[in-house]
């Protein structure tokens, strides 16, 4: 009988409710990918940095509470999960300040694979996945920047 394929124990963690936890929560996802090693490009390991930054940022500003990050390789895609314990909804068009912020969402929609959320308790957990084969260069990476730089917020979306 073949052996199943078997995978990392996903890695979980708790972070400060400090900006400054961020950058070695974000480099800590990423050291532990290249120790799964995880077939990602550095470029597209840089992607999964800037995403984990903007939902750790997103969960920081909207709950001023400590919040988890769990990391998963499922053998397709690396899944970055953040939980915390705001009731509001993620959405990419809510951008308050069009000038120094807002676009996190926009930038994770278009650098994963995939991303969503679901309810957790008395919270929610934001998650995207990066594919293993996945890596937008060039033209295509510069048109998500750009995009993600022209966002317009929804006015209707702000009214909360």
């Amino acid at each position: 009988m073949p052996d199943a394929a078997s995978f990392p124990v996903p890695q979980e963690w708790d972070v400060e409710p400090d900006p400054l936890a961020v950058p070695s929560a974000r480099r800590l996802v990423v050291e532990i990918a290249r120790f799964w090693r995880v077939p990602l490009s550095d470029d597209a390991l840089r992607d999964v940095e800037l995403c984990t930054s903007e939902l750790l940022a997103n969960a920081m500003e909207h709950t001023k509470a400590r919040c988890k990050v769990t990391l998963r390789w499922t053998g397709i895609h690396l899944r970055v999960e953040v939980v915390d314990t705001s009731l509001r909804l993620p959405n990419p068009d809510s951008a308050q300040d069009t000038v120094t912020g807002g676009r996190g969402l926009i930038l994770v929609a278009g650098l994963s694979h995939s991303w969503g959320w679901h309810p957790a308790g008395a919270g929610k957990v934001v998650w995207f996945e990066i594919a293993a084969d996945q890596l937008l260069t060039g033209d295509a990476r510069l048109a998500v920047l750009v995009h993600a730089a022209q966002a317009r917020p929804d006015p209707v979306a702000q009214i909360v």
